[in-house]
């Protein structure tokens, strides 16, 4: 059974879109049988629910009625699949890919090297982002795979991990490049350089754990459908057990808290007009659109 999430603009659900559920070529409407069960309509909370268990989704959506709804078509425009008000923090690894390291001139970290995205800079799907207006440096596209957390983690051993994990998401880490370089000179946090509107496009769907294998994913970026990214999971430094593990030792992972896993090599600039493509096999396309004013 092939399952994905996604979340429909236009007709407004409790002020948070429709949730459209893909089982195998099927879409159908999830948001009003959602409510007539009193669940929420977190993907995140479902999959905590065994909502996606294959046997008990069978059987759910044989005694249930639920509408079908038109395709969710490549170029259409979403909203997160995970809502910013289900998210308690995104938090996403640095320099986890050793080439995209090796591109700065730089070391892998002897340690997970951690920075926040808040969760109001998620976006969806084919939407258009801007910097904010007074900025004209290098602005960034970073494909990376996010990770969404399932049951509460603290504390979680290696072998453990995997079981806190929900589901997964196609992120685009948006780097406002040379405001982070002036950060990192005076000795700041990079907050600024990772947090303004729209900084943080993920999507285009919600994909239940147990759907792919995570270690073994080509992932891919493309600029005006020129390749700009291009490597495989399992040439992450870090793999998602040990994130999840050393994060879980200094902080509790929360129920759709989401983790960045990084970036590979292929960074660039973005100019006004560019549409980017985030790409990893199994999760679909991510579409950005870029609008500035300046370079």
């Amino acid at each position: 059974m092939r399952v994905r999430l996604y979340r429909r603009q236009g007709e407004e659900f409790a002020g948070s879109g429709r949730l459209i559920l893909q089982v195998d070529g099927d879409f159908l409407d999830l948001s009003s049988q959602l409510l007539a069960d009193g669940q929420a309509d977190s993907p995140a909370e479902l999959a905590c629910q065994g909502f996606f268990d294959p046997a008990r989704l069978s059987d759910w959506l044989n005694r249930v009625d639920l509408a079908p709804t038109a395709a969710i078509g490549e170029a259409e425009a979403l909203l997160p699949p995970l809502m910013p008000r289900d998210v308690g923090k995104v938090l996403c690894l640095g320099k986890n890919f050793a080439a995209h390291a090796a591109e700065f001139s730089e070391e892998v970290p002897a340690e997970p090297m951690f920075f926040n995205k808040a969760p109001e800079c998620m976006v969806g799907n084919n939407v258009t982002v801007s910097p904010p207006g007074d900025y004209s440096g290098r602005l960034d596209h970073e494909a990376e795979l996010a990770v969404v957390i399932g049951p509460k983690a603290h504390r979680v051993t290696l072998d453990k991990a995997m079981q806190h994990v929900c589901g997964y998401a196609i992120a685009n880490d948006l780097s406002l490049r040379s405001l982070q370089g002036r950060d990192r000179k005076q000795g700041y946090p990079w907050f600024r350089s990772k947090n303004f509107d729209g900084a943080c496009p993920i999507g285009p769907c919600f994909l239940p754990s147990g759907q792919l294998d995570p270690g073994q994913l080509d992932l891919r970026a493309e600029v005006n459908g020129e390749l700009r990214q291009s490597a495989n999971t399992r040439d992450m430094v870090i793999s998602i057990p040990e994130a999840i593990s050393y994060l879980s030792g200094h902080m509790t992972l929360n129920t759709g808290d989401i983790i960045l896993m990084g970036t590979p090599a292929g960074v660039g600039p973005l100019a006004n007009g560019d549409e980017v493509v985030c790409s990893i096999e199994q999760m679909g396309r991510l579409r950005t659109r870029i609008r500035r004013n300046g370079p």
